[in-house]
């Protein structure tokens, strides 16, 4: 037990800006200012779980913030849920240095079916003098997945898990931290803690899925292509598959590259500037035609595993197969070209009606990338990690990570399993509720950003989202009055030539944003709304949605400016459900 007298000299030393950081990175001084108020979540601490470890000249980078040395205390501990046996959850929070304090907390996400992104992402907090927050969302360590405690058993979902996965740990977590931050460092009542949250993809969701139903939870908040509409993404990702099995073609992931390329050299210039990247993608879609690349000549060279020349930065979880293939030499076909065009249409269901959208042209096709089967010395669908675990562990409830195949698998069955998702999962995962109003009220500001490139989250999912939330709250007004009051309080960028999370090694000159954290900052603390964002590394600023980017002048000049007819192109309606879906 630690002596008040000891906490007083602790508490002093912390309070004074040139105490060292060894000074109060203890487990003594760490138990003593646990958030062990009644917050009204529910739970118990574990004042025994306690850990402070002290990290000093670490150096960090990451596209999402500068590179910087820092040094921090990691707090860990433990607290469970009254009334629920076996109930254990750990949250980790990293302490700046008091003299670098700057009365904030961020909270960080994760990305695929991690609800964290551990190390890699929560130093974004330590660079803006904030305490920052990880979780484990309960599934038994920092490093357990959320598939891994969804069953209880084959055929018992694990709800509790699904909840803490869906939205509650992030709330848990952002409300134990804050009270935490303020414990730390005897920040008085009348002293506000600005708080923040940054992540991206799962991360991105995990962040709309605070803003959704939290409304005062953050001051700001960053969100990087948002894993929305959970059961249409995950299941969509099947679609490349299906649409080749549709069309009886399954192209080499080399004829596809090819396409990939060629399409990027002819939309670059778009824009009024050729630097390697499809600023335009709208303009694209509007003006190119992949005909145009039938009788192309392509060529790969035999590889040990992965896929040659195929899409850039996508995870194993994505691409579970990837394995030796052969030597691929040929030209696009009128074949290979009816895929392209089919799998960046859409899905379209037996009907004719829209399903679901894909990623832009110019994008990687990743959902359309296939694998090699030596034994037939074909090319067969490789089926997506997550597509394929969504069905079979998430709609089916079996202890399975993907399907068998994609036999008797139509647009038509794909089109169900969405819809079932949906429903089963709609206030847990689907994070799609578009009347963001208290969250307004509250003064929350939302910086929205999204690969235009992105091969794993079409970009178009972000815009669609956003034009639900316009239609809901401000449904009455015209297009360019309701876009102006969304800047109010939500402001979306696409980023050109973006990937998903990160810079594309297709489009290399696009950049990536590395300060959107410190923007959301300034609006939310300064009152100044960015019209545009830094982009680190990228050839143009990123415009503010609608605004698009355009060139003149032999490309000396740069301008963001609005075009009807591309931002139309932007736009879904997805007719093959009778219900909206936002």
């Amino acid at each position: 037990m630690v002596s008040a007298r000891r906490l007083l000299a602790i508490g002093n030393a912390v309070a004074t800006a040139n105490a060292a950081l060894a000074d109060y990175c203890t487990i003594d001084y760490a138990t003593s200012v646990l958030p062990v108020q009644d917050l009204g979540l529910g739970i118990t601490i574990d004042t025994t779980s306690v850990s402070a470890a002290l990290t000093t000249n670490r150096s960090v980078s990451s596209q999402w913030y500068e590179p910087a040395v820092i040094d921090y205390c990691n707090v860990t501990f433990a607290y469970s849920h009254n009334g629920l046996a076996n109930d254990i959850v750990h949250v980790s929070y990293l302490v700046p240095p008091p003299e670098k304090f700057t009365n904030r907390y961020v909270s960080t996400g994760g990305g695929g079916l991690a609800i964290n992104s551990g190390a890699s992402s929560s130093p974004t907090g330590i660079i803006v003098g904030a305490v920052s927050g990880i979780t484990d969302g309960g599934f038994g360590n920092f490093n357990t997945q959320f598939d891994s405690a969804f069953l209880l058993a084959p055929g018992t979902v694990n709800w509790q898990a699904t909840y803490m996965f869906g939205y509650q740990a992030h709330h848990e977590m952002a409300t134990l931290g804050k009270q935490f931050t303020r414990n730390f460092f005897n920040v008085s009542l009348d002293d506000k803690v600005y708080s923040y949250y940054q992540g991206c993809s799962e991360g991105g969701r995990e962040g709309w899925s605070q803003i959704q139903r939290f409304a005062d939870q953050f001051d700001g908040v960053v969100t990087g292509a948002p894993a929305f509409r959970f059961s249409q993404l995950q299941t969509n990702h099947l679609s490349g598959g299906v649409i080749e099995q549709a069309l009886g073609y399954f192209p080499p992931p080399c004829e596809l590259q090819k396409i990939v390329n060629l399409t990027i050299a002819a939309c670059d210039g778009l824009d009024g500037k050729v630097d390697g990247v499809i600023s335009r993608s709208d303009l694209c879609k509007l003006n190119f035609d992949y005909k145009s690349t039938i009788g192309e000549p392509y060529y790969c060279a035999a590889s040990g595993g992965g896929f040659p020349g195929g899409p850039p930065g996508l995870s194993r979880r994505q691409f579970p197969g990837g394995g030796p293939t052969p030597e691929q030499n040929g030209t696009v076909t009128a074949e290979g070209v009816a895929v392209a065009s089919a799998f960046t249409n859409g899905l379209i269901d037996s009907d004719g009606k829209r399903i679901y959208l894909n990623p832009q042209p110019g994008s990687a096709f990743a959902d359309a990338t296939n694998s090699y089967n030596a034994a037939t010395a074909s090319w067969a669908p490789s089926l997506s990690g997550l597509g394929g675990q969504w069905v079979s562990r998430f709609l089916n409830l079996q202890d399975k990570d993907s399907l068998d195949s994609l036999a008797g698998v139509t647009a038509d069955t794909l089109r169900d399993w969405m819809a079932l998702g949906e429903q089963k999962y709609y206030d847990s995962l689907q994070t799609t509720w578009p009347d963001l109003s208290p969250f307004k009220s509250a003064g929350g500001k939302v910086i929205h950003v999204h690969g235009e490139a992105d091969s794993s989250i079409p970009a178009g999912s972000s815009i669609h989202y956003y034009d639900s939330v316009r239609n809901a709250m401000f449904g009455g007004l015209d297009f360019d009055a309701s876009t102006s009051a969304m800047d109010d309080f939500y402001r979306f960028y696409l980023v050109p030539g973006g990937a998903h999370c990160g810079s594309n090694r297709d489009q290399p000159a696009g950049g990536w944003p590395a300060t959107t954290l410190q923007a959301v900052i300034e609006w939310a603390e300064n009152g100044n709304a960015p019209d545009t964002l830094d982009n680190a590394g990228g050839v143009t600023t990123l415009c503010k949605w609608p605004l698009r980017p355009l060139w003149s002048d032999n490309g000396a000049s740069f301008d963001c400016v609005s075009d009807d007819a591309s931002v139309e192109s932007w736009k879904y309606t997805f007719d093959a459900f009778s219900y909206p879906v936002y």
